[in-house]
């Protein structure tokens, strides 16, 4: 049964994706990229429904209290595909740091950037570093959006050693704003690589912001410290929840 809903899910995740694209998001290209936005929290709502209904994923989030309002630096660790939709339904208006391979997709990379997301070539450095940068001080600092990083710059397996890069210091010391750390379970239950969709509740921690104007070495290694804790607790609890559902688990 397993098997066949991941299969399931599988399909219609990508169905559900085309239908909204078409349907929903490609209408509203025409319009502000408040509308789009609309649009992108509504797909990530249904397709959580369908993950619900057909395998069995639930979420629990907590410290959503402890998001400021205005621009600020979300630190997020990153174990799935998970978390990049459903970070998109928690802040009132997210701007992600990802990938430009992204945005040359057809219908999908035109939402990208209509939605002002900040494209990063890989192979830069330096140069990519800078214009990222340059993009985040206009989008936090005039627009007061919140800015979603993901330290170690790609997903990594559940439980895996962290890999944090040296970007996030950087942007933290330019940007001069709160950074959240986000700590999560999520690689349990959609693994990064693997065709399997695991039942069971992936928990999220949103942390106490760390202030600006810490030496940029002792804030890495204080988000690094908070985020890689608190997500080893929850990895804990997902696999005890698992192995009393009689799953192994990713």
């Amino acid at each position: 049964m397993l098997v066949l809903r991941s299969l399931l899910i599988t399909v219609l995740f990508y169905v559900n994706l085309t239908l909204w694209l078409i349907f929903a998001a490609l209408p509203s290209m025409v319009l502000p990229p408040r509308y789009l936005l609309a649009v992108s929290v509504g797909w990530v709502r249904s397709t959580l429904w369908l993950l619900r209904v057909v395998v069995g994923m639930r979420y629990e989030i907590t410290g959503l209290e402890n998001i400021p309002p205005g621009g600020i630096m979300v630190a997020a660790k990153h174990q799935s595909t998970w978390e990049t939709l459903v970070l998109v339904t928690l802040f009132r208006d997210p701007v992600f740091i990802l990938k430009r391979e992204l945005t040359w997709l057809p219908l999908f990379g035109w939402c990208l950037k209509k939605l002002r997301m900040i494209p990063v070539d890989r192979g830069a450095r330096a140069r990519a570093l800078a214009g990222v940068m340059r993009r985040a001080r206009v989008e936090l600092g005039e627009k007061g959006r919140q800015l979603l990083i993901f330290p170690e710059g790609t997903r990594r397996p559940a439980g895996a050693p962290p890999d944090y890069k040296t970007g996030v210091m950087h942007l933290y010391g330019d940007l001069n704003v709160p950074c959240v750390p986000v700590a999560l379970n999520s690689g349990l239950y959609w693994p990064r690589r693997g065709f399997l969709r695991w039942p069971g509740t992936i928990r999220v921690t949103i942390m106490e912001p760390i202030p600006p104007g810490l030496p940029k070495e002792q804030f890495q290694a204080l988000m690094q410290e908070r985020i890689e804790t608190e997500s080893d607790r929850l990895l804990a609890i997902g696999r005890a929840e698992l192995a009393a559902l009689g799953y192994r688990g990713a």
